[in-house]
């Protein structure tokens, strides 16, 4: 394993931890793996934050469509304190780094990538939430970017068991030149 990774934690936050309209009930399930990784090395670590905008009309386009869905999700009705890390990873920043983004890509304002080209990275490793929003959007972005992306199978997660399987499948077989599928101990084993 070269030098030059980072470790991407998309949206470990407490709105999908906790009783809410988006809550994911097996984020539990994959957060020994992620604090593992990010405890080990948390100066690599970015983690994502997924911003609700403060209305629906806050929003472009479909996205507007999309909160008038979830009006509970937004600024004006989630407690503020709900879309921070969960403490158990929170913990780890500083030096585990944040980066705030209002679409599941964090790839879309070029931000992203202009730090991790600064940082001369070359390996992506995705963990967290949704396999099949966030994380694939991460992961797809990662791609078309030319990143080796290593997805962390048993450290991704979703609340909608079909799709995340279907997610790693598709990953692992139509993307298998620039996807490696590992699991988070198979990872830390290479370092």
């Amino acid at each position: 394993m070269p030098d030059n990774w980072i470790h991407l934690c998309i949206d470990m936050q407490r709105m999908f931890a906790e009783q809410t309209a988006w809550h994911v009930p097996w984020m539990a399930t994959v957060s020994p793996q992620i604090i593992e990784l990010a405890g080990r090395y948390p100066e690599r670590t970015i983690f994502t934050r997924f911003i609700p905008p403060p209305t629906a009309d806050a929003m472009p386009g479909m996205w507007r469509n999309y909160y008038e869905k979830w009006p509970m999700m937004t600024g004006e009705q989630l407690l503020p304190e709900l879309t921070d890390i969960v403490a158990d990873l929170k913990a780890f920043a500083p030096p585990a780094r944040f980066f705030n983004k209002r679409t599941y890509s964090p790839w879309v304002d070029g931000r992203l990538y202009e730090t991790l080209t600064r940082d001369k990275v070359e390996t992506v490793v995705i963990t967290g939430g949704e396999t099949d929003i966030c994380v694939l959007a991460a992961a797809l972005g990662a791609i078309d970017l030319g990143y080796r992306v290593i997805l962390l199978k048993d450290a991704v997660c979703s609340s909608a068991d079909e799709t995340h399987d279907a997610t790693l499948e598709l990953l692992g077989g139509r993307f298998s030149v620039q996807v490696e599928i590992t699991e988070t101990d198979a990872f830390l084993s290479s370092l």
